[in-house]
């Protein structure tokens, strides 16, 4: 095959799972992380697995140069990206009035502009090449607005629209964009973000395993939108059909802390 993907946020949670489905598959990885440490434990331990090439690039994306100098150096190593995952993002939780703007800032940075560069960076070439697909990791969240978490809530709803739009701009290429759509799922995103006592993760949150094969699977199979799980599906639709002030209510109290 000796195909490449590149997967960023893949020291943990659903993009360590990604990275080792796609190395079973025989793809080389580029592995994104803050953590460069972690990032050469994993790389060590999937290419004595499976016998794949593994890069890794120890990179903060909340910095506004981070996607610049990532797109670089690949250029310059030779490295072609056959697939993107843009997985890397996180929350902050709390009243906006109260939360920090620095933490919300660079929030916007992961999880809006560094997914839009990269892709806006690495698209051309798989454009060229005619082959290529792209996973941009949303959220349920991307389907309403959320009280107590409203910035995050929003930087998912751009990544579902801005995903939908380019893959329908793509409709007559070999090149395709998947929204990836988790609701509540174990990882270390609610430690980071203070959700371990919600009403949303007591409530019970899915694997970070079944996430990424669901979403692996969409990815080969070209679809625009995957919402794992039955209970996640039902939710994301059913508040298309409530009133806009009861949709505002439920998410409150779900996000609310016991």
């Amino acid at each position: 095959m000796n195909k490449t993907v590149l997967i960023t946020g893949a020291s943990s949670g659903i993009g360590l799972e990604f990275a080792s489905l796609f190395a079973k598959d025989g793809y080389h990885l580029v592995l994104i992380a803050r953590n460069e440490s972690r990032l050469q434990e994993i790389a060590d331990e999937l290419k004595s697995k499976y016998g794949v090439n593994v890069t890794v690039a120890a990179k903060d994306l909340s910095l506004p140069e981070s996607a610049d100098e990532l797109t670089s150096g690949l250029a310059s190593a030779g490295i072609e990206v056959d697939v993107l995952v843009n997985n890397a993002g996180f929350a902050a939780y709390g009243p906006f009035n109260e939360t920090s703007w620095k933490e919300e800032k660079d929030m916007i940075q992961v999880n809006i502009m560094a997914l839009t560069a990269l892709t806006k960076q690495l698209l051309p070439g798989m454009i060229k090449r005619n082959s290529g697909k792209i996973l941009n990791v949303a959220s349920t969240a991307a389907f309403q607005p959320g009280p107590l978490m409203a910035v995050y809530y929003a930087t998912k709803a751009y990544v579902l629209s801005f995903s939908e739009a380019v893959n329908y701009e793509l409709r007559n290429t070999n090149v395709s964009v998947t929204a990836l759509c988790p609701g509540a799922t174990a990882t270390n995103f609610e430690k980071r973000a203070s959700l371990e006592s919600s009403r949303l993760f007591q409530s019970g949150a899915m694997d970070a395993r079944d996430v990424a094969l669901e979403g692996y699977k969409a990815l080969m199979d070209n679809k625009s939108l995957k919402i794992p799980g039955f209970k996640n599906n039902a939710l994301a639709n059913l508040v298309r059909f409530l009133p806009r002030k009861s949709v505002l209510k439920i998410v409150h109290y779900v996000q609310d802390k016991k």
